[in-house]
C-alpha cells in the first residue's frame, strides 16, 4: 500500500537535534507515512545510528548523500523520489507537535484540491522549550492563490515544517530553486500560490528551533547574498500582482527587505543599516506601519530571538 505522506527529511551535521525530531514524529504514531532521509554529512556515521534507532517507529528511508550538500537539492530529490500524493518537509532541528497527522489528514479532506496548506507555529528554544507564537497573517480557510501571493510576496511567514504540498504541484513549479540557499521555501511557496488554491489550517503543530547554528542564523551573516536572494525573489513575484495593488505591496515588501536585512546585520555584529530600514518604515505612514507589521508578522519573529539573545541561548 502507498503511504499517503511523504515526509522530506534533510540533514547535515545533524545529530544534535535530530533525535528530538523524528522522536516528535514518532509520537505521532505516522501510519501511513514514509520518512525520506538524505545525509550530506561530512561524517554520517552519527546521523545515521540517530535514524536506525528509530527504525521500529519509523518507515524510514535513510540514504547518504555526501555529493550533494544544499539542503534544496535534496527536498528535491526527495520530492521526486516519493510515492506519496502529499509531502511535508521537516527539518532536522524541527519538530511536529501533538495532532500534527490528524490536522494534515483533515486538510486533505476539506481542501484536496488545495496546492499548499499551511499552519501557525511556535518557537523553541535549543532545548525544545516553547519561546513563542509564529502566526500567520491569513485567516482559516480555503484561499484564492493569488490573493494570498499578494500578502506573502512582502515576507515569509511560513515555518518550513508547516507545510503541506501536492506532489503534483511541486513537480508541475519545478521545485525549489537550488541556487537560493535561504529563499528558496518562500520563492517555492509564491510559486504553488500561482499553481493553484491554498489551505489554511487553523492548528497549531509545528515547532520551529532557534538555536545559533541553524542556517538562517549562520546563513544571514553574508549580507549582500542575504539582501540579493530576498530582491530576486521579489523580481520574480511582484510583477504578478494586479496593478492596483503592486505598487503598494511592494513598498512594504521593499521595506521588509531592508529591516531583515538591519537585524541580519545586527545579529552578526555588523553595521546594522539601520538608516535604510527606519528610512523604508517612515516612508510608510501610519496605516502602511499597520499593514506592514501584519503582514510580516515581525513582532513574532524578533521578540523569541531577541530574548533568546538576551539570555545567552542562541
Amino acid at each position: 500500500m502507498n503511504p499517503w505522506l511523504s515526509v522530506i527529511v534533510p540533514v547535515h551535521g545533524g545529530e544534535r537535534f535530530l533525535g528530538a525530531t523524528l522522536a516528535a514524529a514518532a509520537a505521532e504514531r505516522p501510519e501511513g507515512v514514509e520518512f525520506l532521509l538524505y545525509d550530506s554529512s561530512d561524517d554520517a556515521g552519527a546521523s545515521r545510528s540517530v535514524a536506525e534507532s528509530f527504525a521500529d517507529r519509523l518507515d524510514l528511508h535513510y540514504t547518504a548523500t555526501p555529493e550533494c550538500k544544499p539542503w534544496t537539492a535534496k527536498t528535491n530529490r526527495g520530492v521526486r523520489e516519493a510515492s506519496a500524493a502529499h509531502v511535508a518537509m521537516l527539518h532536522q532541528d524541527d519538530l511536529w507537535l501533538p495532532g500534527h497527522l490528524a490536522a494534515l489528514r483533515a486538510s486533505i479532506g476539506r481542501a484536496p484540491q488545495a496546492a499548499l496548506s499551511i499552519a501557525p507555529s511556535r518557537f523553541v528554544d535549543r532545548h525544545g522549550r516553547d519561546v513563542g507564537a509564529w502566526k500567520l497573517p491569513f485567516q482559516p480557510g480555503l484561499h484564492d492563490g493569488p490573493d494570498l501571493a499578494a500578502v506573502l510576496v512582502v515576507q515569509n511567514t511560513i515555518a518550513i515544517p508547516s507545510p503541506l504540498i501536492r506532489r503534483d504541484a511541486w513537480l508541475a513549479v519545478g521545485g525549489m530553486d537550488e541556487d537560493l540557499w535561504y529563499t528558496a521555501d518562500w520563492d517555492l511557496y509564491l510559486k504553488l500560490a500561482a499553481h493553484g488554491s491554498v489551505c489554511i489550517r487553523p492548528e497549531t503543530t509545528t515547532a520551529f528551533r532557534l538555536h545559533g547554528s541553524s542556517l538562517t542564523m549562520t546563513g544571514s551573516r553574508r549580507s549582500e547574498d542575504f539582501a540579493a536572494q530576498q530582491d530576486l525573489v521579489l523580481a520574480r513575484h511582484l510583477p504578478a500582482l494586479p496593478a492596483p495593488a503592486r505598487r503598494r505591496q511592494e513598498r512594504l515588501a521593499r521595506a521588509s527587505v531592508a529591516v531583515n536585512c538591519a537585524l541580519a546585520a545586527r545579529s552578526a555584529r555588523q553595521p546594522a543599516r539601520l538608516g535604510a530600514a527606519v528610512g523604508a518604515l517612515a516612508a510608510l505612514g501610519p496605516l502602511g506601519m499597520v499593514r506592514f507589521l501584519r503582514a510580516t508578522r515581525l513582532i513574532d519573529r524578533v521578540m523569541p530571538r531577541l530574548r533568546l539573545s538576551m539570555a545567552g541561548g542562541l
